[in-house]
């Protein structure tokens, strides 16, 4: 049975910096998702606000937005059978400390704020991110 979902992979700005965009690419290709659509913008802290606004009343929302909008970052789309699960899978823990081993953020994540990767936590949420960085 068949489960094709799409999820939204952000590789946020410390990443980018890092140059490790094509080895996390690569990561996710290797996890048998493929990346449908992808793009490397940098967005305003305004566009950050809107993107996070589910966070809105979160005390780490501002540093949040702040970190998102202050360097390139690339959004994609990625598809595979239980997307929005598996990605969550293969990221790991928002705390790159307590990631299980072999995960994105245990890889590459650097704290807690700097976790590298960004990844949508439902299937409903995935539509609302994907449509938010790439509406026609």
């Amino acid at each position: 049975m068949s489960n094709l979902e799409q999820t939204l992979s952000i590789i946020k700005p410390d990443a980018v910096e890092r140059n490790l965009s094509n080895e996390i690419k690569k990561e996710f290709i290797k996890n048998d998702f493929q990346i449908l659509k992808e793009k490397k913008i940098q967005i305003s802290k305004i566009e950050a606000e809107e993107f996070y606004k589910i966070h809105q009343t979160k005390p780490f929302y501002n540093d949040l937005c702040d970190y998102l909008s202050s360097g390139p970052i690339i959004v994609m789309v990625l598809e595979k059978n239980s997307a929005v699960s598996e990605n969550r899978k293969l990221m790991g823990a928002t705390d790159p400390n307590k990631a299980e081993p072999g995960t994105l953020r245990k890889k590459y994540g650097i704290s807690i704020d700097k976790n590298s990767v960004h990844g949508s936590d439902s299937v409903e949420n995935a539509k609302i991110e994907i449509d938010f960085f790439f509406k026609n």
